[in-house]
């Protein structure tokens, strides 16, 4: 038995993720719809996954006019449209999976966390962080009490010089005003992370960051406007030239055209966004910030999110009462060292396909089988996810008024 599914915005995710799970697990989801705006990848998804032409939309609101006529939802549509058709599809019945955030806006997760309790559907949020097999270790060797009593946790987002360029200056979460904050968009999945770690519920945040280096004032002396007439682009490492013209066929060339050859990209690089300086752009989320999280168990976070690394990855000290757990995704190990005994024990979790460290993988697995089992209630589910959004929303207000943030009352604003 599989489901059946309509996707909702055929983008990266939508199309190469999720509708790339599809192709490889025919037996248990079935995409019989699509709704995408941009003709050439609403057509590209259309004929990889065989689609009716009467299932083929350019918009959501044409696809949720119909009777339901499926069993499920992908919403994968940029940060400010998730609410509409979130809302709409739940209660037209329609089993949900929602690309995180869940809105850019505070009060519309709120209520969409409390359509979530009244209607019985799975509705799942994209925190694929818990489904890895990475970060599932760590929350069973503090479960365990193998560490003692959780005191403190240091967390690193590390995003990488390239993907912030690309994604955080140059792209479609550059500025704020247009989708969501950084700390919202990329690290509501840490602040997920974190509140499942801890296990109990956040009561105040301070926050501190800033747009500092991704600016005017540091465009180099000769540096043209674009990396394809740039008199420095050869030694500067945010070259849009270095960064796409390595990966055609791949992410992140990907995104900046729908064709993958040599020349659309190279066409993509001259003459779309994609190809600008990165410091002439219309940004203005920060490239830096430092979270203080403070929770109802006395357990204390601080979480840091930076662009200025080598690599993409994430890296955590757990600090327990007996022990202490220091873990790299980039090398799939987990390192616990115990106090009393000064014994040392090194995890290396299953390698799972997919992206995120199998985490994609793991949520349309979770999604899938929440629906056939007819349980309602996967590992991401909606109603659990709004705290999550809510301190990343207090973050932001934090860095912005430069006050600590108490939950509570922020919720009730």
């Amino acid at each position: 038995m599989k489901i059946k599914v309509a996707l909702i915005g055929a983008g990266q995710r939508g199309k190469d993720i999720y509708g790339e799970y599809a192709m490889k697990n025919p037996e248990n989801i079935e995409f019989v719809a699509v709704a995408e705006p941009n003709r050439i990848k609403r057509n590209m998804f259309a004929e990889s996954h065989g689609i009716d032409e009467e299932f083929i939309f350019e918009s959501w609101e044409e696809l949720l006019e119909k009777d339901k006529f499926c069993d499920a939802v992908v919403i994968a549509t940029p940060d400010d449209t998730h609410f509409d058709p979130a809302s709409i599809a739940l209660k037209k019945g329609y089993h949900i999976l929602l690309e995180k955030p869940m809105s850019n806006e505070a009060d519309e997760c709120i209520e969409l966390g409390k359509l979530a309790k009244e209607n019985k559907r799975v509705f799942l949020i994209a925190h694929v962080l818990r489904y890895t097999p990475f970060f599932s270790k760590i929350k069973e060797i503090i479960d365990s009490g193998e560490i003692g009593k959780l005191m403190t946790i240091s967390h690193n987002e590390n995003i990488g010089y390239f993907h912030f360029a690309h994604s955080f200056v140059r792209g479609n979460w550059r500025n704020s005003d247009l989708s969501s904050p950084l700390i919202l968009q990329k690290s509501c999945h840490d602040m997920d992370i974190l509140l499942w770690l801890v296990g109990s519920n956040c009561t105040n945040v301070s926050s501190f960051g800033s747009l500092t280096y991704f600016k005017e004032e540091n465009h180099p002396e000769g540096a043209g406007e674009r990396c394809m007439n740039c008199k420095v682009e050869a030694r500067c490492p945010y070259s849009a030239k270095k960064l796409y013209y390595k990966n055609i066929g791949n992410w992140p060339s990907t995104v900046i055209s729908e064709i993958q050859t040599e020349e659309a990209v190279k066409e993509a690089v001259k003459s779309g966004p994609y190809g600008r300086c990165v410091y002439l752009c219309d940004n203005n989320v920060c490239d830096h910030q430092s979270t203080i999280l403070e929770f109802d168990n006395d357990v204390t976070v601080t979480f840091n999110l930076s662009a200025f690394t080598n690599k993409v990855h994430r890296t955590i000290r757990v600090m327990g009462t007996l022990g202490e757990i220091r873990a790299d995704d980039s090398k799939n190990e987990i390192d616990v060292q115990l106090f009393d005994s000064n014994e040392r024990i090194i995890y290396n979790p299953q390698v799972v396909a997919g992206g995120h460290g199998g985490g994609d993988t793991g949520i349309m697995n979770d999604f899938v089988a929440s629906i056939l089992s007819e349980r309602g209630k996967g590992l991401t589910s909606a109603s659990t996810s709004v705290e999550s959004h809510i301190m990343a929303f207090a973050a932001e207000e934090s860095r912005v008024t430069k006050e600590t943030i108490d939950i509570k009352e922020f919720m009730n604003k």
